[in-house]
């Protein structure tokens, strides 16, 4: 039986908002949909929700659900990794489809970058993510995809995540399997962990299904069932 993600890595909004204008994106739909800020291309920071890191159960948290980390006000970024030293119980995911607008870097050994990929012109931004973000961890998500990849580079990756566009969008993006099973045996080939999305099982079948983690999170999610068990 697939796994939703959301099972394995809990959604922190810390931003809302984004300024990139995706024309598939499902946070601005929601955004709009449920009223949460009035302008999804001006973000907002809720440094309220800062505090949901003080749990000392820990959590695999997505930081940028419903933002793009290359939008985030520095003073947000020095806030929220300030608070992210203080409480490494926690794995701490961030995500963004513009690398080459960030200089950063973090020594933190419970944060990962990743960047996201949709068709082969975007490839390049597998390298900008290790130019520009210095990290200890990095990982992919390849969705939605607009074409077949083909071949990346998938040094220093530790993690890539690959789905399909959900919602009714009129000429929505479906991920085809035989670039979902491309990406995978790359993956494999290096010993990289591959997390399909639930929403590729219709276009898989379950048989080929593989969703697979990171130790770190692993090691998250068995802390979790010991806490319920006490």
């Amino acid at each position: 039986m697939a796994v939703c993600i959301k099972e394995c890595i809990q959604n922190m909004n810390l931003v809302i908002g984004c300024t990139i204008g995706c024309s598939y994106c499902y946070a601005r739909t929601n955004v709009r949909r449920f009223h949460m800020i009035d302008d999804f291309e001006k973000p907002q920071f809720f440094s309220s929700k800062l505090r949901l890191m003080e749990k000392p159960r820990p959590q695999n948290f997505l930081l940028t659900g419903m933002s793009d980390f290359a939008g985030w006000d520095p003073t947000w970024v020095e806030e929220t990794f300030t608070k992210m030293a203080d409480n490494r119980q926690h794995q701490y995911l961030f995500l963004t489809k513009q690398p080459e607008r960030i200089r950063f870097a973090s020594e933190l050994d419970n944060v990962w970058f990743g960047v996201t990929v949709t068709s082969r012109k975007e490839r390049g931004r597998i390298a900008d993510l290790r130019k520009h973000i210095h990290g200890r961890h990095y990982y992919i998500t390849f969705e939605p995809m607009f074409d077949e990849i083909g071949t990346v580079d998938l040094t220093d990756i530790e993690w890539i995540v690959i789905g399909t566009e959900t919602g009714h969008r009129k000429g929505k993006a479906v991920s085809r399997p035989e670039w979902v099973m491309s990406l995978t045996n790359q993956a494999h080939a290096m010993g990289i962990p591959v997390f399909m999305k639930e929403d590729l099982l219709p276009i898989l079948g379950e048989e080929n299904m593989v969703q697979e983690l990171p130790l770190a999170f692993c090691r998250v999610l068995e802390e979790q069932k010991a806490w319920r068990k006490q």
